[in-house]
């Protein structure tokens, strides 16, 4: 997806635009701070992934299960091996189990930020660190996203103690203008935990991200219709491929304009294994990519759609998901005149299964339930957004047989909140990730425990 137009930021202060001098992407902290600060803060990481899986009990909770179970007033859930054991009313706690209180606070399956760059780029304006837009000339839909995941990056935590467990990361196109290849492809988007340790891995081939934006129009020199128009001869050709690998090895069939790598990662698209996620957003473009759909017989997830609410019977009767970022109301393109703040509500209402994404395309992973409370303020109901950050998008990205809601057998992702989690003075009080709570602390947290009481004769650009 294109983040062109976009700040590349995930910090403590929303307001911090990361540039390259200042330290790691959004982190408003220069290179001379962040070399003292590493050591406490692995040594924080460190003692994550050499934790045990215990067994927990979250007692007198108010559990929002988004599952069958429903909304439990005072009940508990109990966690074992990492996965959650039982859960309800009148739940026994097991002999031995640490127990947490949750004095009646809310207690939710872990958010998900869906459609970021978490974990794969780490500085605005170093492109050393930034391993998300990985489409060459060789490699777009083939592009495997998961392969260049840092679970060491210091904006994990971060995130991580905004009551983020999980996140999607997608892979980005170049913005319009940019020249750096005319792909519609941007590559394999990864589900990955926030646990921070080495096998964090939750899913690769997520979906595949592809662009039908007039971002797409102006890489390859067209407009939307010949964005669509490529987007199917591409579709064409991969199955043309398919149905002639033969000939294509033995040379006896046309030349193909995408590399071998690329068609063969189109296939479980074509086959209908794998969701294939395309950013959109006018109203009749929706339309157009439902009914390639349609009749090449796709998954589909539909991303961005500003325009969204104005053909939400459609989208509803196509059964395709969507993804928003709820504070996209003013236009910024043509392409999405008619932005609105119900965008969300309205296309749930009509029956849509909405993902709620952060803003400026997961750049602020961790504000992600921040959008979520906008869109409830517009009009979505309350445990739909609640579902729009958890239970959503896992089934959309295809992991919801490992978190997503509470129910026994799934892995233990719990938050504890301090109020409601869509209400931005809440915080989490205790985050759990597969069974294992996770320490509150960040980078940012580290220099300011370091710098923030030094000795008056440290040198004026260390004092507080």
């Amino acid at each position: 997806m294109s983040r062109a137009r976009r700040f590349r930021s995930d910090s403590q202060n929303p307001g911090a635009l990361g540039r390259a001098k200042r330290g790691p992407r959004g982190c408003g902290v220069g290179y001379p701070a962040l070399k003292y600060s590493l050591l406490a803060f692995a040594a924080a990481i460190s003692l994550m992934g050499t934790a045990q899986a215990e067994t927990i009990a979250i007692t007198h909770a108010k559990i929002m299960t988004l599952g069958s179970a429903g909304l439990i007033a005072d009940g508990s859930v109990i966690v074992k091996d990492g996965r959650i054991a039982a859960v309800g009313a009148n739940v026994s706690v097991p002999a031995g189990a640490r127990i947490i209180d949750a004095q009646g606070h809310l207690v939710t399956p872990g958010v998900v930020a869906s459609n970021t760059a978490l974990g794969a780029g780490e500085v605005e304006g170093e492109a050393t660190s930034d391993d998300f837009a990985g489409a060459t000339d060789h490699l777009s839909a083939a592009f495997d996203v998961s392969l260049g995941v840092n679970p060491a990056s210091m904006l994990i935590p971060v995130a991580r103690m905004g009551g983020v467990t999980r996140a999607v990361i997608v892979p980005e196109l170049p913005g319009r203008g940019d020249k750096k290849g005319d792909k519609l492809f941007a590559g394999q988007a990864a589900v990955i935990d926030l646990s921070g340790s080495a096998n964090s891995i939750t899913r690769r081939y997520a979906a595949l991200s592809a662009d039908a934006s007039s971002g797409a129009a102006g890489r390859i020199g067209g407009s939307h219709a010949s964005v669509l128009q490529r987007l199917e001869a591409d579709l064409d050709e991969a199955a043309s491929y398919g149905a002639n690998k033969g000939g294509y090895e033995h040379g006896t069939h046309r030349p193909y304009r995408q590399s071998k790598e690329d068609l063969e990662a189109l296939q479980p698209i074509l086959q209908g294994k794998e969701p294939l996620l395309i950013e959109v957003h006018r109203a009749a473009d929706i339309r157009r990519v439902i009914e390639l759909g349609k009749r090449l017989k796709l998954k589909i997830i539909l991303d961005s759609v500003e325009e969204g609410w104005q053909v939400a019977g459609d989208i509803a009767a196509s059964g395709y998901p969507v993804l928003v970022d709820p504070q996209t109301d003013l236009p910024n393109e043509f392409e999405s005149l008619n932005s609105r703040m119900e965008n969300a509500g309205l296309l749930s209402a009509a029956g849509v299964v909405v993902v709620v994404k952060p803003p400026y395309s997961g750049d602020y992973a961790r504000q992600v339930r921040y959008n979520a409370g906008y869109a409830v303020a517009h009009g979505l109901p309350w445990e739909a957004g609640i579902a729009a950050i958890t239970r959503n998008p896992a089934q959309v990205f295809g992991f919801a047989e490992k978190t997503g809601r509470i129910e026994p057998g799934l892995d233990a992702d719990l938050v504890v909140w301090s109020g409601d989690p869509l209400e931005m003075l809440t915080v989490p009080l205790h985050v759990l990730i597969k069974g294992e709570e996770q320490p509150m602390i960040s980078r940012a947290q580290e220099l300011a425990r370091r710098y923030g009481a030094l000795d008056p004769a440290q040198p004026p650009a260390y004092r507080h």
